[in-house]
């Protein structure tokens, strides 16, 4: 057995067990319960978050020390005054999120943060990558190349947090040049990743922190939540695409007292849904 095979039969195998009365928990991995015991000990944490420019983004991958799985980021070109977009929320959210998934799933995670340019050789050692704002990305030719090259090596790639159909426009002209036979769909709610470890039964829009006090939960005129995307010949899922919601908000601001609990959550369990399935297959 591979050891990515032994770490899903161990997460798997660890949560096996569903409970009759409550479909949204699994015994002992209840992301709520989670999140609200998080809120005390993480909150000092707001007060120490690294600002942008103070982020140096090295393409030095850090040493996962044998870990099963590491968390990784995409560094990807920009345009404009957007040219870091893929660094917003970096790294407060990947770290917060990994603090969680520490305490649900009984993963050998990395604990560290890791961005890795799409140029980069050692980006197939990762098979879970995340990007964000791909609403203004404008990738090198080598960067389409090096995401196409993971892909359909078997990577998966999940997109977050861009609005609109502008921001769309832009994103799928991007995606065509690096998978153009490939057609974008829209995922039903039943497909296994919405049941790999959590069962997700509605998709949620995720605001972030501002909009979650009340106001609307929609940016631009992405006012519908979509989960749309790409698979390949054998039908697998190459990249999971949420657009017009903010999943990656959500994990940084889980323990603030006023975002509320239930975008959290889901937020939560459709990355973890998300890993287990990148990880699987």
């Amino acid at each position: 057995m591979s050891r990515y095979a032994a770490l899903i039969a161990l997460v798997l195998g660890g949560a096996a067990i569903w409970s009759d009365t409550n479909r949204e928990k699994r015994a002992g991995l209840d992301v709520a319960a989670v999140v609200s015991r998080a809120a005390e000990p993480v909150a000092a944490q707001q007060r120490a978050v690294i600002r942008r420019e103070e982020i140096i983004p090295t393409l030095k991958n850090p040493s996962a020390d044998g870990r099963e799985f590491v968390f990784t980021r995409a560094i990807y070109s920009g345009g404009g005054w957007r040219s870091n977009s893929w660094a917003t929320d970096f790294p407060k959210a990947d770290r917060q999120f990994l603090t969680i998934i520490d305490r649900l799933v009984d993963l050998d995670a990395f604990m560290g943060e890791n961005a890795v340019r799409l140029d980069d050789p050692d980006l197939r050692r990762f098979p879970f990558l995340y990007a964000l704002e791909v609403g203004y990305m404008y990738m090198t030719e080598p960067e389409v190349v090096g995401l196409r090259d993971y892909l359909l090596a078997g990577g998966f790639l999940m997109l977050d947090d861009f609005w609109g159909s502008g921001e769309w426009a832009n994103f799928e002209a991007e995606i065509k040049r690096v998978l153009p036979e490939y057609p974008i769909v829209d995922i039903p709610l039943d497909h296994p990743i919405f049941t790999t470890f959590y069962n997700i039964e509605e998709i949620l829009q995720v605001p972030n922190l501002y909009n979650a006090q009340g106001g609307p939960t929609w940016q631009r005129d992405g006012i519908t939540p979509q989960v749309r995307g790409i698979f390949d010949a054998e039908g697998r899922l190459m990249v999971f695409i949420n657009w017009n919601t903010d999943i990656g908000d959500a994990w940084e601001w889980a323990e603030h007292p006023y975002y509320p609990l239930r975008y959290s959550t889901y937020a939560i369990e459709i990355t973890v849904n998300a890993i287990v399935y990148a990880m699987s297959h």
